[in-house]
């Protein structure tokens, strides 16, 4: 469940005359809604995925509607292959795109995968001739008009932003990594058991110089992946994110890496940050709404992440004052933190693609 979000690629050319669209899904995510492992042992050979082609083309078919004033539009299968997105392979399908009476295609419908996964995002780039829009569909709001202007550039940033915000809260491992760093603020001793030599304002102030590091950090990875600058592997990336949660966790115990938690923050805070980054970073450059995207994707992460902690950080400080929270609670918290990263670690490498 840490691993990245579900997300649908779909690029829509409407410059020409000849209108295409071309959509992405993982094999992953494909999976689930199509029989693609036919000799169960695991694994999706490249000979499966083309036996399955004709189920999982129209299963797009079924889930992507373009329409025009005119009527609903045709799809006819251009091009059929394989590309490869930060998190793995996936399947895409080219169409040309053939609406009633000439016309230009206006409203795009995309209800694909939500029936398995109510989380799963459609990330559409369009390109038209009065300009470019950058969209993430949702259950909720699954329809994009086409028509008229270009997307206003506030309603792509607060489309955005609201994505960064579920991308912080529903990244169960980035929501750990904090949750461990947030810790040592809320406890009211230290080591030895003495109390009274750390008031809430320095705490606080602990807690801000914290959350601060790993703000500036994860933001400066983010901007360099979204804009292509940095690329490292997304498999790796997860691996090295799943670690960090466990000797963060660990170091609250065996001070290996330092008592300065700030700094913890700020090192790891920059591996956390291509995690965040591979949204965006799928989305083809150039386009010139993506710096705006991204600015509202990081600013939204920004809100999820104080919003998460000025829920937890309250609840965790009360507890503090108690000798058990000390002596126990905080001890659990982070075998149990440490345990379930050293899971993903070991789940992730496992999942790596042989060489």
């Amino acid at each position: 469940m840490a691993h990245k979000a579900s997300d649908g690629f779909v690029y829509l050319d409407q410059r020409e005359a000849d209108q295409t669209i071309r959509v992405d899904l993982a094999v992953r995510d494909l999976a689930l809604v199509v029989a693609l492992d036919h000799n169960r042992d695991q694994q999706v050979t490249g000979a499966e995925l083309n036996q399955a082609r004709a189920d999982i083309t129209r299963y797009i078919e079924q889930g992507l509607t373009l329409s025009s004033s005119a009527g609903n539009c045709r799809l006819s299968g251009d091009q059929w292959g394989m590309t490869r997105h930060s998190d793995g392979p996936y399947a895409s399908a080219r169409y040309g795109i053939d609406c009633p009476e000439g016309t230009v295609a206006s409203t795009l419908h995309y209800q694909l995968l939500f029936e398995v996964d109510s989380l799963h995002r459609g990330l559409i780039q369009r390109m038209g001739a009065e300009g470019e829009q950058l969209a993430s569909l949702s259950p909720d709001s699954n329809t994009l008009s086409l028509s008229g202007a270009a997307m206003p550039l506030w309603q792509t940033f607060a489309d955005f932003l609201w994505q960064g915000v579920v991308h912080l809260v529903l990244g169960f491992d980035h929501v750990l990594f904090l949750l461990v760093l947030i810790l040592p603020a809320t406890l009211r001793h230290d080591a030895t058991g003495a109390a009274g030599r750390t008031t809430l304002k320095q705490r606080l102030w602990q807690l801000a110089g914290i959350v601060s590091a790993f703000t500036v950090a994860h933001s400066i990875t983010l901007v360099l992946a979204a804009l292509n600058i940095v690329q490292p592997p997304i498999a790796w990336i997860e691996i090295i994110i799943a670690l960090s949660i466990a000797l963060a966790a660990l170091n609250l115990f065996f001070p290996v890496l330092g008592r300065k938690t700030w700094k913890l923050a700020f090192g790891f805070g920059l591996i956390h940050g291509f995690g965040f980054a591979s949204v965006l970073s799928d989305l083809a450059s150039g386009t010139s709404q993506k710096v705006t995207a991204l600015a509202g994707f990081n600013i939204g992460v920004e809100l999820g992440q104080l919003t998460l902690v000025a829920l937890v950080f309250p609840l965790l400080y009360l507890m503090g004052s108690h000798r058990v929270y000390q002596r126990a609670a905080v001890p659990a918290m982070a075998l149990v933190v440490s345990a379930i990263a050293l899971y993903w670690a070991a789940e992730r490498f496992a999942g790596l693609p042989a060489m």
